[in-house]
C-alpha cells in the first residue's frame, strides 16, 4: 500500500512524499505531506482507525 491523497490542485490522485502523520483539533489522526508529482502542491488525508497502523508502519519502516 502507498499513501495516496486527492491533490486538488492537480485534480487526480497522487502519492504523498514526504508524509508525516498528524493529529487534528478533534482528536483524529491525519497524514500530510506534498504530491510527488509537484512538490507545491500540498496534500492531506484523513486517516481512519484501520488506515493509521498501516500509514504509521509504511513511515516509520
Amino acid at each position: 500500500m502507498k499513501l495516496t491523497a486527492y491533490s486538488v490542485k492537480l485534480k487526480k490522485v497522487v502519492e504523498i512524499a514526504n508524509p508525516e502523520i498528524v493529529t487534528m483539533k478533534n482528536g483524529r489522526k491525519a497524514v500530510k505531506g506534498v504530491a510527488a508529482e509537484d512538490p507545491t502542491s500540498k496534500v492531506f488525508r484523513i486517516l481512519g482507525a484501520n488506515d493509521l497502523a498501516e500509514a504509521e508502519k509504511l513511515i516509520n519502516g
